[in-house]
């Protein structure tokens, strides 16, 4: 299949004015021009639409795209934008970060490195505190290289003692990520995106991982990732279904899967009134029997009963 670019840069955004700026201005300063930017606006209420239009007038040498769609979480605005991609490459750029000069450059280079090699379905570059300081672990700490060829699982301690940990900067072949498009669930709006690269794994490709830092975090209150656990306390489906698939991909063991369902049920049964889910449900989403569930149940509460004796 041939591509108009050689990098779709694609950003989902949501009320994200204030702060959006910060990111065109990176995608300004790029080394690297075969790109385009595409942006999908999750039914953003600010004057995002006003901002990202003005800036198509701006003359850039690179085209922006933009499209605003229903409110619907990150996962579907990724969907979206698979269909509309004309890069080869897909790099997934969060609206409230902003990539270091030299990422485009960074990311093609390493890219040619597994061109035309069988099962790659993409690479992963470093997320920093700033251009040059990332609180992850090293990878040449760990393996002695500054890169790595792994399984997305490399960040499980259930399947190596070396785990590449912190959040990695994903760039995916388009052609490959189109085959995997995230589930959507009727009134959930989050997936965390572990279930496309586990998938991805499971079927046999790897990442290429490098330590260059192209991608610099900024973790704000409204952003996903301070949201927390509540990210999965209302989105049940999407959560159950995420770390059955991970119990299933890496070979839990029955003492794992228990483990498992159990913090599942804790998670589910005791939190805000209006988000808790019956037994029932608990056992259909996580993929437990539900004698399992009320076996949780029973343990949660002997343990409840335990701790207050002492």
């Amino acid at each position: 299949m041939s591509f108009k670019y050689k990098i779709t840069l694609f950003t989902p955004t949501y009320n994200r004015a204030y702060i959006l700026d910060a990111l065109y201005r990176s995608i300004q300063r790029q080394t690297y021009r075969n790109f385009e930017w595409l942006v999908v606006d999750d039914g953003s209420t600010d004057h995002t639409e006003e901002l990202v239009r003005g800036w198509m007038q701006d003359g850039n040498d690179f085209p922006i795209r933009y499209y605003k769609v229903k409110n619907g979480g990150k996962c579907r605005a990724i969907n979206y934008a698979l269909d509309l991609a004309e890069g080869e490459l897909f790099f997934i750029m969060d609206s409230d970060d902003y990539l270091t000069d030299d990422s485009l450059e960074t990311v093609v280079r390493w890219e040619a490195t597994i061109a035309g090699k069988p099962g790659y379905c993409g690479i992963a570059g470093n997320r920093g505190s700033s251009p040059t300081e990332t609180p992850n672990t090293s990878l040449m700490s760990m393996y002695g290289s500054d890169y790595i060829d792994e399984y997305a699982y490399v960040r499980y301690p259930e399947y190596t003692d070396k785990v590449v940990d912190g959040e990695r900067a994903g760039v995916w072949y388009t052609e490959i990520h189109r085959k995997y498009k995230y589930p959507e669930f009727e009134g959930e709006n989050f997936l965390t995106p572990c279930i496309v690269w586990n998938r991805m794994a499971r079927d046999g490709y790897k990442i290429r991982i490098f330590e260059n830092i192209i991608w610099v975090c900024k973790y704000l209150q409204d952003g996903l990732t301070m949201q927390g656990n509540m990210r999965f306390i209302k989105n049940p489906a999407g959560h159950g279904l995420s770390i059955r698939e991970k119990a299933e991909f890496l070979n839990y063991s029955l003492i794992e899967k228990m483990k498992m369902w159990y913090t599942f049920y804790c998670d589910h049964t005791f939190c805000e009134e209006k988000y808790r889910l019956t037994k029932k449900q608990c056992a259909e989403y996580i993929g437990a029997p539900l004698v399992m569930i009320w076996g949780a149940a029973v343990l949660h509460k002997t343990l409840h009963i335990l701790k207050g004796k002492k």
